[in-house]
């Protein structure tokens, strides 16, 4: 039966951009799609499927604190993702290499309200550093 103690809650998480930790972050996404290349071959019935090239996105979504974004334009950099409970099984790390930003936000303001600032990116591989695993 699940433990709900381990359900793993995202208020300990991390991201690391190039090593420093960005303590406006409050939300990281990030996926990697597999373009499945479809093949008709003689005498099967079935259509069959060969993996190609993958593709990685995410967001990244917090508070506006400093012009680093803005200052950084364009640079590939590095993201270490680290989702740690400390009633989990342990943490997990994920390092995803080769990010670049999709657009840069130069002004998203309301008078009275938080600036957020939300900064969708892509990179070009991933490395599991810590999987978490059940004891």
């Amino acid at each position: 039966m699940l433990d709900a103690s381990r359900v793993i809650l995202g208020t300990h998480g991390q991201l690391h951009m190039d090593g420093v930790w960005q303590t406006n972050i409050n939300k990281l996404e990030a996926s990697v799609e597999i373009e499945k290349r479809e093949l008709n071959l003689v005498g099967n019935e079935w259509k069959v499927h060969k993996n190609g090239a993958k593709k990685g996105t995410g967001t990244m979504t917090g508070y506006k604190v400093t012009s680093d974004m803005i200052k950084r334009g364009f640079t590939k950099f590095q993201i270490i993702s680290k989702l740690d409970d400390p009633e989990s099984y342990g943490h997990e790390s994920v390092l995803l290499k080769g990010c670049m930003v999709d657009k840069i936000q130069l002004a998203n303001w309301t008078a009275g309200e938080e600036v957020p600032e939300e900064t969708g990116f892509t990179f070009e591989g991933f490395e599991l550093l810590n999987p978490i695993v059940a004891n």
